[in-house]
């Protein structure tokens, strides 16, 4: 029996075939990096149909005497580019690990340099603004915006929208695996990343040298406990943030109930009173923003000191502006993907409004995570099939696999990653003990974890901990 690239082996003695290699030339915006494409087809199914193009770059091992092998990458979204993640990846990833890997990133199908997934901006806009609707009128107002927005996004993307599914793009993984002439991958993802590398270790566990899940989803869950557990995270973030901005005197909220500041300014959204830079927050917008910078507290741009300047300025009414005018077409990719990849919709305004009520009493200062809310309501009369529905996963045969979390986390909470490595056999969980979102970002201890584990395969011991590490200047 011959396999095509990409299908689950049917015995222990299957192999993939040889795609002959890769053409790498230098990439066009650095040329000390390797770009180069993998031809896959659309249609995984049927081998001999239509293709696309994946590509990949790679930067090479500074050591390559002591080079292990290719580390795939991906940097998560659905619809971040890793390719751009191999030209970043050297303010990144580790010294030692550069040493020893080639870094290898791919644009997934549908993603930036592989045929991404095109939309037009203003229906893309209008869909995004109608996620939270408070009546019947609005729900059915944001579905046939939805319809509209699916209906524009295949004929600005052809037959491709269809063929999107987190499966899909593990058979693609794995074709680049072949590509490389590696027998087996060392892989590290982060965010989405981890659903690729739980579904690549569902079809191909054999194929894995080693394999880093950072901040994972949980493909097990349904409905209710989605939105549960982010709002639960999202709520606890908000409660670590207040603690910080109480012992750090260089915080602009320093000395003031940062509870009581969020409250008053959710109450002047349902106002319809709080604006930021022209712009008219409602309660979920406004919550949304605040968890943007719950991901991730250490950055110097957007973490906590910018969140407690822009809650204060936005407490003293000291905010103008205006927005920014967006492109004609964008990238639809994260909506298309998720839509194949999770199967719940808001069938009525009913079973919204049950939700809201009972994620109220979970969290009674943030009320929602909207990112989580936004996956249940973006996906009502979308125009592609759930073809990667939501399972437990099975996975027989890996090696130990790395499961690594933080304690807090308002878009991968930290129940998904517990939950995650109980349903892999022989798999380690990783807790940092801080609040961010990638662990690998924020944590020295779980860096060097990850890093001692990739170069030598030995992991943490089970139940390891790491300390949190909190914005200083």
């Amino acid at each position: 029996m011959i396999l095509s690239i990409g299908a689950a082996p049917s015995s222990a003695t299957s192999r993939a075939p040889d795609l002959g290699g890769i053409d790498w030339r230098p990439c066009p915006e650095r040329a000390d990096i390797d770009c180069a494409t993998v031809p896959v087809p659309i249609e995984w199914d049927r081998p001999g149909g239509a293709t696309i193009d994946i590509a990949i770059a790679r930067l090479k091992a500074t050591d390559p005497g002591r080079r292990i092998g290719s580390l795939l990458i991906n940097p998560g979204g659905p619809g971040h580019s890793g390719v751009q993640a191999v030209f970043e990846s050297e303010g990144y990833f580790s010294a030692d690990l550069r040493r020893q890997f080639d870094i290898v990133g791919f644009d997934p199908r549908g993603v930036a340099r592989s045929k991404p997934v095109l939309c037009d901006a203003t229906l893309k806009e209008q869909q995004y603004a109608k996620l939270f609707p408070t009546d019947q009128a609005e729900l059915d107002d944001l579905t046939a915006t939805t319809r509209k927005l699916g209906a524009d996004c295949r004929g600005h993307t052809g037959p491709l929208i269809d063929h999107v599914d987190t499966v899909n793009v593990a058979r693609d993984m794995d074709a680049i695996r072949v590509a490389l002439g590696e027998s087996k991958i060392s892989y590290w993802g982060v965010s989405y990343g981890t659903l690729l590398g739980q579904m690549y270790a569902e079809r191909y566990p054999a194929r894995i040298r080693a394999m880093v899940l950072d901040s994972n989803m949980d493909h097990s869950l349904t409905g209710y406990q989605i939105q549960s557990d982010g709002t639960a995270e999202l709520e606890a973030s908000l409660g670590q943030f207040a603690d910080w901005c109480a012992r750090t005197a260089d915080c602009a909220l320093h000395g003031k109930d940062v509870h009581e500041v969020f409250d008053s300014l959710y109450a002047k959204a349902e106002r319809g009173e709080l604006t930021d830079n022209g712009r008219k927050l409602t309660p979920p917008f406004f919550v949304w923003d605040v968890a943007d910078s719950m991901a991730y507290p250490l950055d110097a741009n957007t973490g906590w000191y910018h969140l407690a300047e822009w809650l204060r300025s936005l407490h003293e009414n000291s905010r103008v502006g205006g927005r920014s005018a967006h492109d004609d077409l964008v990238e639809g990719t994260p909506g298309a993907v998720t839509c194949q990849d999770y199967s719940e919709r808001a069938t009525s305004y009913q079973m919204l409004e049950n939700y809201r009520r009972k994620l109220a009493r979970l969290a009674p200062h943030t009320r929602m995570n909207p990112s989580t809310w936004a996956m249940l309501t973006g996906c009502t009369q979308w125009p592609t099939k759930v073809t990667n529905p939501e399972h437990r996963l099975k996975v027989s045969g890996a090696p130990p696999i790395l499961v690594t979390t933080s304690r807090y986390d308002v878009l991968t909470p930290h129940p998904w990653a517990a939950n995650v490595q109980r349903q892999i056999p022989g798999s380690v969980l990783l807790t940092y003990d801080g609040v961010g979102h990638e662990t690998y970002l924020h944590s020295p201890c779980g860096r060097a974890a990850t890093d001692r584990y990739l170069l030598t395969l030995n992991t943490p011991a089970p139940g390891t901990h790491c300390p949190a590490v909190w914005p200083s200047k």
